[in-house]
């Protein structure tokens, strides 16, 4: 991490992140750093923790979505390479490997998706959220009838644009602050687990 902006002490925090943030760090093993590091203003780290489980685990709101969790990681991996994110490239990636359960699948969807080992239904996906994320303004109703000849409903279509902007919001808020990855993520989902 870099000391551009120091990380808070944990118990320095209002009990409502910090609680969350503990949970975190039961789940994972280990506190990734965008916890700590957005947590230096606890209002816009509830608004930011809340739109990301809204757009990442959307059953936590009541609601259900099209996109598997593997989908939902590789969207902010592809798009977080396009937008240079290191910190979202890096953590998002080992996430996506473990929901594909492919160690390769992350890398290569970061460097070019095109040629990905993926269905043609998820290069679809990704096609969308590059356009969202690189051309906005260009998209069309072409773009949606290419979801669509993949499954994808209007609703979906949403969610693939949310997640791809909100991640655009999140990638340089950390690029700016110099937020590095955790070193726990760049081995995650590589190697199968010792029995």
């Amino acid at each position: 991490m870099s000391d551009r902006y120091p990380l808070p002490d944990l118990n320095t925090l209002p009990e409502d992140l910090k609680a969350k943030i503990l949970e975190v760090q039961e789940k994972a093993g280990f506190v990734p750093n965008v916890f700590l590091a957005l947590a230096r203003r606890p209002a816009e780290w509830r608004a930011f923790f809340a739109y990301h489980d809204a757009l990442m685990v959307p059953e936590s709101v009541g609601r259900t979505s099209g996109l598997t969790k593997g989908d939902r990681e590789m969207i902010v991996t592809a798009t977080s390479a396009a937008n240079h994110c290191l910190y979202c490239v890096v953590a998002h990636g080992a996430i996506l490997r473990i929901y594909e359960k492919k160690p390769l699948v992350a890398d290569q969807v970061a460097v070019n998706h095109r040629k990905a080992d993926i269905p043609p239904r998820q290069r679809a996906m990704l096609d969308f959220a590059m356009k969202v994320c690189l051309a906005s303004h260009e998209i069309d109703d072409a773009d949606f009838a290419a979801l669509a000849a993949h499954g994808f409903s209007d609703e979906d279509a949403w969610d693939i644009a949310a997640i791809t902007a909100f991640f655009g919001l999140s990638n340089r808020m950390a690029s700016f602050s110099g937020m590095m990855p955790n070193p726990e993520f760049y081995l995650m989902g590589r190697v199968p687990k010792q029995k």
